[in-house]
């Protein structure tokens, strides 16, 4: 049976996807260092409010507040026995915002990196990484999400940890992977290695792509290197609003909705069908993301200058693909929620 995604973006052509998470929390008062996750029991009411900022700028589908809902990372604030309940109540929020917004709305159960690194150059097992992408997927099934939304992966292994997990669970995905160091994710994967993985792997997701990364023309070379080798299965772009500047204490992007406009119909030239935002991604953003793409008609695939000239300059001469892109080594700590 089609899964309710896929099912809308054949009737739409292309689907407008979520903005921030992080930084529409930040907003609201989380503060560095805290649990998103919390919020789902503590602040319900912010956590509704956070989906129908994405609802109402127009977006087809929001991801719920669950990237950091694993016993690995919860465990840092003696909550890993939550695991469950926080997704299944992410996802309970997300299913009342949607089934009250007047048309389809997909709610997508985000299921975020596990913070830990896979053997053989970390500790952590196969079997333990799918356990743990297991419970969070439970949860977020249990509390109605129409699909699973993987995002933010470095490493091939939790990629394919999460799809095992995924099929146990019984519930369709798609996800993303986070290229940010000179075309590459920081475990190496190139965007050609993403297209052979998505193609080889045995529960395939709906649709894959890639997110937050640096900026924008960033991503949208990544796009195009999964154009070029031939991508068969969708492909999803949700790239940051310009690049992260700190000021006063605090990040800030400096992506305007005008510019974020402009990155989604580019994306959508590039070959992707599913955008959205990410890092700094605001519901402003998203209304102008919305508006570009209703208004303007699709064009060719932009060349490299373009959106250069358009989004901002690259971060590296490399996308990654030639072999000329530097390996960063392994890191280990908790990331933000994506946003």
């Amino acid at each position: 049976m089609t899964d309710p995604m896929t099912k809308l973006l054949a009737q739409k052509g292309v689907l407008l996807a979520d903005g921030a998470t992080g930084t529409n929390l930040f907003n609201m008062g989380l503060m560095s260092g805290d649990a998103p996750e919390m919020w789902n029991t503590q602040y319900p009411e912010k956590i509704i409010a956070l989906y129908k900022g994405a609802v109402n700028a127009g977006s087809d589908l929001f991801l719920t507040n669950s990237f950091g809902a694993n016993a690995s990372r919860l465990k840092l604030h003696s909550a890993q026995k939550r695991v469950h309940e926080l997704s299944r109540v992410a996802a309970e929020l997300g299913r009342e915002v949607a089934d009250t917004a007047g048309r389809t709305v997909i709610v997508a159960g985000s299921v975020g990196p596990t913070g830990e690194i896979m053997e053989p150059v970390g500790t952590l097992s196969h079997a333990h990484a799918v356990e743990m992408f297991h419970e969070t997927a439970d949860g977020l099934k249990a509390g109605g999400a129409d699909i699973l939304w993987l995002e933010t992966i470095s490493a091939p292994e939790e990629y394919r940890a999460a799809a095992e997990a995924f099929a146990l669970a019984g519930m369709p995905w798609a996800g993303t992977m986070s290229f940010d160091t000179a075309g590459r994710t920081m475990m190496g994967m190139t965007s050609a290695g993403m297209v052979e993985m998505v193609e080889d792997i045995d529960n395939a997701p709906a649709a894959f792509g890639a997110n937050c990364g640096t900026g924008a023309s960033d991503l949208l070379r990544t796009v195009l290197g999964f154009t070029a080798k031939g991508a068969q299965l969708p492909i999803i772009a949700k790239g940051n609003a310009g690049i992260p500047k700190y000021h006063d204490g605090h990040i800030h992007y400096d992506g305007t909705p005008e510019l974020m406009g402009t990155y989604a119909v580019m994306a959508r030239n590039c070959g992707a069908t599913i955008i959205g935002g990410c890092c700094g991604t605001m519901p402003s953003h998203l209304e102008k993301m919305r508006e570009a793409l209703d208004t303007t008609p699709k064009g060719a695939a932009p060349e490299l200058e373009e959106i250069g000239a358009a989004l901002g300059a690259f971060s590296s001469e490399s996308d990654g693909t030639d072999g000329a892109g530097p390996v960063r080594s392994p890191r280990r700590g908790r990331r933000r929620p994506t946003g």
